[in-house]
């Protein structure tokens, strides 16, 4: 069974080259293994979403324009995440705050052609069906 995704969960982009953290806030009071767990609603760049170290994806335009500017070159721009959907498909069978909770095999995406996956779900003792 997936395991349930909590503050501090481990993330990769698929066009990132570093990991990040999931920042959950407590606004749902839910904890899991002493740590808010998260909701498919846990999407929000620069708040939950924090920056995957350099982008190297043509979509985003800071890195098309240094790659224009390098005659072609691919030149990776540090990464603003840019998510709008919510976390896919989530685990309707457990609500916090009425939305589905994130489980380790979601996935959500990033407007700049990345897939944010998560690496490691901040905790090992919480199994959601």
């Amino acid at each position: 069974m997936p395991m349930q995704v909590v503050n501090g969960a481990q993330l990769m982009c698929s066009q990132g080259f570093a990991p990040s953290a999931l920042v959950v806030l407590p606004m749902n009071r839910v904890m899991s293994s002493n740590q808010p767990a998260a909701n498919i609603m846990d999407n929000k760049p620069m708040v939950n979403i924090l920056p995957f170290g350099m982008c190297r994806s043509l979509a985003n335009p800071t890195v098309a324009a240094a790659t224009s500017a390098a005659l072609g070159v691919l030149t990776p721009m540090p990464c603003i995440p840019a998510t709008s959907a919510p976390w896919s498909p989530g685990a309707p069978a457990v609500l916090l705050g009425n939305m589905p909770s994130v489980d380790n095999t979601c996935k959500l995406m990033c407007m700049w052609a990345g897939v944010i996956q998560v690496v490691a779900p901040g905790q090992v003792t919480h199994q959601i069906p």
